[in-house]
């Protein structure tokens, strides 16, 4: 695939919600709803945006910012800033170049990228659109334990090959979520995208079920993954391996004695169990529930340069934006998505300026009002 061409921003597009508005003048109805919606009643979703719009910043003055900046430290390596891409499927569906547009933004705006596995785009293509510039952000790999265990190990040397630095295993999604928008759009992929990464794996082999059984907890789930997996993964790879979807501190700290390389405190973005807590309301239990040592992320409702250092101060080393990478995407291709980036990060360095904060180091809960 060509390198994306460049196209012109939307006018009157000058922050994260614009983009969202403006997006949903150029995605169909199909798409709209797989990417905007929630599931159950989306009170989830709903709860994630107002949480971060809930904390109030508390701003200390006449302190030195001369030579401040927004650099991070995550599995060993220096950050522009951190903000990271989360793993978005089937971006095709938001503009041709799909998930190429998305790499080659992220990394001329030194932005992380977890590429998902069910990405419209191979994984390889995904990569060299990345690039090995020394000033790009991390390349990661999401994956889902599919039942053939056997494809994934092949999966995860496709991925270590090249050039992924972790894995990025999602543990809150054993089945999908009740997404009604999706029900009443009709939803289905449109001809020419699919989960490129994930063909030649096999059907789920057939269960015949006895009377009174479930087709979901003695068919489907009979292949969830369970904490036994977690070892069986990391002796496949050479890659840290990270958990996303953690919510709960017992399961937080279950996961650091296991030795993983971090966790993302994530409700999937509501996408699948509707009702669950803010990310933001749990990130702190989360954090304290795995101490400093262990790198923690967050996703879910980030939109404003103000929402990353508030997720700072509560305890995270990172955050990551999904549904607004979608919406530049689908406004200006690779154009919009650095925009995006862009917009996040310049806001972001605003509010340190304008809190007292000469680096996120500095950022704590002292910084946040109660």
């Amino acid at each position: 695939m060509n390198t994306p061409a460049l196209q012109p921003l939307p006018a009157g597009v000058v922050s994260l919600p614009d983009h969202e508005q403006h997006a949903r003048g150029v995605l169909d109805d199909q798409a709209w709803a797989y990417f905007a919606g929630g599931a159950g009643d989306e009170r989830t979703l709903c709860a994630n945006r107002s949480a971060w719009e809930a904390l109030q910043l508390w701003p200390r003055v006449l302190r030195p910012l001369v030579g401040g900046h927004t650099r991070v430290t995550l599995l060993g390596r220096t950050l522009a800033h951190p903000i990271l891409l989360a793993p978005v499927a089937f971006q095709r569906m938001a503009h041709p170049d799909g998930e190429v547009a998305t790499a080659a933004a992220a990394s001329a705006l030194g932005a992380g990228l977890v590429l998902s596995s069910q990405a419209s785009v191979p994984l390889e293509t995904v990569a060299r659109a990345m690039g090995r510039a020394p000033g790009r952000g991390p390349l990661w790999f999401q994956l889902y334990l599919q039942h053939d265990r056997g494809f994934v190990r092949e999966l995860v040397q496709r991925v270590e090959q090249a050039g992924y630095e972790a894995l990025v295993l999602t543990v809150d999604a054993s089945c999908s979520g009740a997404r009604d928008r999706e029900r009443r759009a009709g939803f289905r992929l449109p001809a020419g995208v699919s989960a490129v990464n994930l063909q030649g794996l096999a059907p789920m082999p057939d269960v015949s079920l006895r009377p009174g059984q479930s087709a979901l907890f003695d068919a489907l789930l009979t292949q969830a993954p369970t904490w036994d997996d977690i070892a069986w993964l990391q002796s496949c790879t050479r890659l840290p391996l990270l958990l996303k979807g953690v919510l709960h501190p017992a399961d937080a700290h279950q996961a650091a004695g296991l030795g993983v390389a971090g966790l993302i405190v994530s409700n999937h973005g509501g996408r699948t169990l509707d009702t669950t807590p803010a990310t933001a309301r749990v990130l702190p239990r989360v954090r304290e529930a795995v101490g400093r040592d262990l790198p923690v992320l967050v996703d879910g409702g980030i939109r404003r340069g103000t929402d990353v250092l508030k997720a700072i101060a509560l305890g995270a080393d990172a955050v990551l934006i999904g549904r607004p990478v979608v919406w530049g995407l689908a406004n200006a291709g690779a154009a919009g998505v650095a925009h995006v980036i862009r917009l996040l990060h310049d806001e972001l360095e605003i509010a340190m300026a304008l809190a007292g904060c000469r680096s996120l180091d500095e950022a704590g809960p002292a910084l946040l009002f109660d």
